[in-house]
């Protein structure tokens, strides 16, 4: 992970530091500026990248930055704006004030503007504002996210390619959720990437499937579905793959995107956040990764509001944990005797998915055991109406720094009949669970996804000794739905021999008769 890159987090600091002392002391209002940023920069070079790209292959391509800008309530000469002024090296090396008043009247505008009024973009940004106040903090600002960018391409360089899939406005964001989890502040947290990779790499989406999130955050798990798509359709063709250093193979967009592939994809993806900023960030991501008219929209999923049932193929998601919402506003499509966010958001999935339809979703381990009676029905209801088809359950320091709760994913599809659920205990993530989560070499991540896939296959699967072993659906059921490993997993113990009493006595006596033997020795050389 980039996060790994201490020139790079001294970067992200001094970032963090620069809007601080400018004024911008709001731990999201200083991630919404900042991200803006480094999506002006984006922009740019995606648009760069792509028309080289189509130079090669003779693909047509119109830049964005092509011809000229109206801008709202202006007509005529007056407000017309060459749209080249607008792009990150359009405006980027201009004295500072000069700048300053360019991106608040003139790129901020644009940005706003990129996608028709009725894009879920659009609807996003209408009520988005530019808050940097002074000229000397946009001047600095842009000077350290080009250095951000420079140490990024030098990291992607020498790690031999590991990073071209990295999802960079995120590797920033999580960055400075950090500084956020150190001031004491209330943030939001990403699921770390090596995760995501992880549960699209067991679902396995495929171009032409409908993805979703109903808690999306920054859109890390329709990027991971995306990049994983990418990969698969770049491993067709026969195209060179690059593995990432966490032994993920990844693919090239290049590789495997055409202009049809390029419409299927655009229609794929469909994320949902009850924060505003979330939203905008989560599009913004998806924007930067060339995703041009991402599906995220402003909406609770669990409220009245929500109404869109078995329309999804793969959902991947990581929803809020641990919290109530009022009873009132509950959708009373969700039947569940319970206020709990962790419980209702796994009957919305089930909701969600299509008949045949797949989740990878991840849970905190009290959904695995509690007892309550809205914890059992949760439970029933994937396993009576879907086959549950894994259980496996994380290292308790995956969510470090930012919170400790023990984990688990399920894995289970809609329509399916659970005949018997395959648990796996992943203990290392590849990462150190402490609060600093460092690369440590070796993982599970590799193992748990062939275990997976040759679950059905393996000898031994019945062997509740080993990592990973199948439950039968009866003694689930007959434990009153219990998913929690510790349950059915059988420990192996090493009987511990001891000495008897008196061997152990006469021991003693030797060791202290050759004590005495060694004094009386001493005091002879002594008198």
């Amino acid at each position: 992970m980039l996060q790994n890159n201490s020139k790079l987090k001294s970067l992200i600091d001094q970032l963090w530091n620069l809007f601080w002392s400018g004024g911008i002391s709001n731990p999201l209002s200083a991630i919404e500026q900042i991200t803006y940023l480094i999506f002006m920069k984006r922009l740019d070079d995606l648009d760069t990248k792509r028309e080289r790209d189509a130079e090669f292959t003779g693909e047509p391509f119109e830049s964005r930055f092509k011809g000229f800008y109206q801008l709202p309530g202006t007509t005529g000469e007056e407000g017309r704006v060459d749209k080249s002024t607008l792009r990150w090296e359009g405006f980027s090396h201009m004295p500072a004030e000069q700048m300053l008043l360019h991106v608040q009247t003139k790129v901020f505008p644009f940005l706003k503007d990129l996608s028709d009024e009725a894009s879920p973009f659009a609807r996003s940004m209408s009520n988005a504002v530019f808050l940097i106040p002074k000229p000397s903090l946009l001047l600095e600002a842009i000077k350290k996210i080009e250095a951000i960018f420079i140490e990024i391409e030098r990291d992607a360089s020498e790690g031999g390619g590991g990073h071209a899939f990295q999802d960079i406005q995120g590797d920033v964001y999580e960055m400075l959720l950090g500084e956020i989890a150190s001031a004491g502040k209330n943030g939001q947290f990403r699921t770390p990437r090596h995760i995501i990779k992880l549960m699209a790499d067991l679902v396995q989406p495929q171009l032409g499937q409908r993805v979703a999130d109903p808690a999306c955050g920054t859109a890390g798990f329709l990027l991971g579905a995306y990049q994983y798509v990418i990969t698969d359709l770049a491993r067709k063709k026969g195209a060179p793959l690059t593995t990432d250093e966490d032994g993920f193979e990844r693919g090239s967009a290049s590789a495997a995107l055409t202009e049809d592939v390029k419409k299927i994809l655009e229609k794929s993806f469909f994320g949902f956040d009850i924060d505003t900023t979330m939203v905008r960030l989560g599009l913004m991501n998806l924007m930067m990764h060339g995703i041009d008219t991402p599906q995220i929209d402003y909406k609770d999923t669990l409220s009245k509001s929500y109404e869109e049932e078995s329309q999804y193929d793969i959902i991947l998601a990581n929803p809020p944990f641990t919290g109530n919402i009022d009873k009132g506003d509950i959708n009373p499509s969700l039947q569940l005797p319970t206020t709990k966010t962790e419980l209702l958001f796994v009957e919305r999935i089930f909701r969600m998915l299509k008949m045949g339809g797949t989740a990878a979703v991840i849970i905190p381990q009290g959904v695995l055991f509690g007892s309550g009676k809205a914890f059992i029905d949760a439970r029933k209801l994937i396993i009576e109406h879907a086959e549950l088809k894994a259980v496996i359950t994380l290292p308790s320091g995956v969510f470090k720094p930012y919170a400790g709760v023990s984990t688990a994913i399920l894995i289970f599809t809609k329509g399916g009949e659970t005949r018997q659920t395959w648990f796996y205990e992943l203990k290392n993530d590849g990462y150190s669970l402490d609060d600093k989560r460092q690369k440590i070499g070796s993982s599970d991540l590799a193992d748990v996804i062939t275990q997976y896939k040759i679950r059905e296959y393996a000898e031994e699967t019945n062997d509740k000794k080993l990592q990973s072993f199948f439950v039968e659906k009866q003694d689930i059921v007959a434990n009153e739905y219990d998913l929690s490993l510790s349950k059915y997993k059988e420990e192996i113990y090493e009987e511990a021999v001891y000495e008897t009493p008196s061997a152990i006595f006469e021991k003693l006596n030797a060791i202290e008769l050759n004590i005495q033997k060694e004094l009386m020795e001493l005091e002879g050389i002594i008198g």
